[in-house]
């Protein structure tokens, strides 16, 4: 009997080792925006494949070095490379879903939905002319909201982020002051305000400081339960950040054109367009050292696209269409291994 439950106990461990040697664990690294979903598919995809993602949300600037070095095996960012810059560093890159970039704010009697802004009143809060809440030029586009007379916090990103890439693209089209005086980058020299560290950062300063005003992916928004700004779009429409108009937003792109899936979102066309929309991208070497690594790596992402659409809509992000993803899928193609055949399937 002994021998038997010894035996049982050898076969057990031996069985435990064999699973534990045929799980795939990758890492990744990069921009905070996707965070949300990717913890959420990561969740799921252990549930059913046994296998692990870590993920380091770290901003997109973080990303796109870790990627770039190596040391992880696919980056993250909400900042797309352009085509050129994608093959001078050996990468490619690919998009996984569409969310928004939301200004919240923390103003003592202003819920969320009161707040009308235009891309130029956003652009002048931000370069630090606008500077209290009940300025004339900002109570005229919000008639019947009571402002009050305090002082405006900015609450900006510390590192190098792909939301604020995002964001600054945004008010670089909306003011030719903010393109000439500060314009659009990952990291710009903020003329004002206090920096937050990733996208839970800066909601925290918000939540924390009345009359601040910062940009979040609206994820972070809605789980912070923070007051969100409607918008002005380029139809001239006043419009929620909901994960239809951003949808609405995105209806238009033209990813099969877009060479390296390079593709912008910002004040889109159309009545319901949230204007500052973007998709969030993943980054993996073209020749990859470790070829195995980036094959998990796409077996992740496929996995997800075929079964995380519920979970990216829980979360208000907007999956892609189905023919954007086979678009994708025969773009891994061109991912190769050293034996010149592509590391997926």
């Amino acid at each position: 009997m002994l021998k038997k439950i010894i035996g049982a106990a050898i076969g057990a461990t031996a069985a435990a080792a064999c699973t534990v040697a045929i799980a795939a664990s990758i890492s990744g690294a990069g921009a905070t925006f996707p965070a949300p979903v990717y913890a959420k598919w990561a969740e799921a995809y252990k549930a059913a494949t046994g296998n692990v993602l870590n993920y380091q949300a770290i901003g997109s600037g973080g990303g796109i070095k870790q990627i770039e070095a190596s040391t992880v095996d696919f980056g993250a960012s909400d900042k797309p490379l352009t085509a050129e810059v994608q093959a001078a560093n050996g990468l490619v890159q690919f998009p996984t879903v569409i969310g928004g970039v939301v200004p919240v704010v923390n103003i003592p009697g202003v819920n969320a939905g009161q707040l009308h802004l235009t891309g130029p009143l956003l652009a002048d809060i931000y370069r630090g002319v606008i500077k209290n809440w009940n300025d004339p030029t900002l109570a005229s586009y919000n008639k019947g909201v009571k402002l009050p007379n305090l002082p405006i916090t900015v609450v900006h990103r510390s590192d190098g982020s792909g939301t604020t890439f995002l964001y600054t693209s945004y008010l670089s089209l909306q003011a030719a002051h903010w393109k000439t005086d500060v314009g659009a980058n990952d990291s710009v020299n903020w003329p004002t305000g206090i920096g937050g560290k990733g996208n839970d950062g800066v909601a925290a300063f918000v939540k924390q400081t009345p009359g601040s005003i910062g940009y979040v992916e609206y994820a972070y928004a809605k789980q912070n339960h923070m007051a969100y700004a409607v918008m002005q779009n380029k139809a001239n429409k006043w419009v929620a950040p909901t994960a239809e108009n951003f949808a609405a937003a995105a209806a238009g792109a033209k990813w099969s054109t877009a060479p390296g899936f390079y593709l912008l979102l910002l004040d889109q066309p159309g009545a319901n367009s949230w204007p500052i929309t973007g998709a969030t991208f993943i980054l993996v070497h073209k020749q990859p050292a470790n070829p195995q690594a980036v094959h998990d790596v796409l077996a992740f992402f496929d996995w997800s696209y075929k079964n995380g659409n519920p979970a990216a809509a829980q979360l208000d992000y907007v999956p892609l269409p189905d023919s954007v993803k086979a678009l994708i899928r025969k773009s891994w193609a061109n991912i190769k291994g050293a034996n010149g055949k592509p590391v997926y399937p």
